[in-house]
């Protein structure tokens, strides 16, 4: 990232902290559903979701996140504003990127941590396999 392009961390700031309240209204469980839904771990959520962090949320986790937690419109709008002033050049790509949409599936619990794990991160790389291939050209 150029200099002139780095966010200002208060900037960065003001639309996490709409973010944690949308997350932190949502019932227990959502930083992991959320995780789940963007293909991260638990700790990437809370980390992108804490003002205290600089660390700017990806443009391309946005729609996930907007269709999981379901933010309200006005949280929505108050998020984008602040997301645009803090990264201008970054707020375009939200309507040009393909849109994603979350898919829950329910499976047998396998009787074991490891073989559930095994059999998510499977459907997870199977998935993300399929969209590359669906999106060659």
């Amino acid at each position: 990232m150029a200099a002139d392009d780095a966010p200002e961390a208060g900037a960065v700031a003001v639309y996490k902290r709409i973010f944690k309240e949308v997350l932190e209204s949502r019932p227990s469980g959502m930083r992991l559903r959320l995780a789940h839904a963007m293909g991260k771990n638990r700790s990437f959520v809370s980390q992108i979701s804490n003002p205290a962090y600089p660390v700017p949320i990806p443009v391309q986790h946005l729609n996930t996140i907007f269709d999981v937690c379901h933010f309200p419109p006005q949280a929505k709008t108050a998020f984008l504003r602040a997301y645009a002033r803090a990264h201008p050049r970054r707020v375009g790509r939200l309507s040009e990127g393909s849109h994603e949409r979350t898919l829950t599936l329910h499976l047998p619990d396998l009787g074991s941590a490891k073989r559930n794990a095994e059999l998510d991160a499977l459907l997870q790389e199977f998935t993300r396999r399929l969209i590359a291939i669906m999106r060659e050209k």
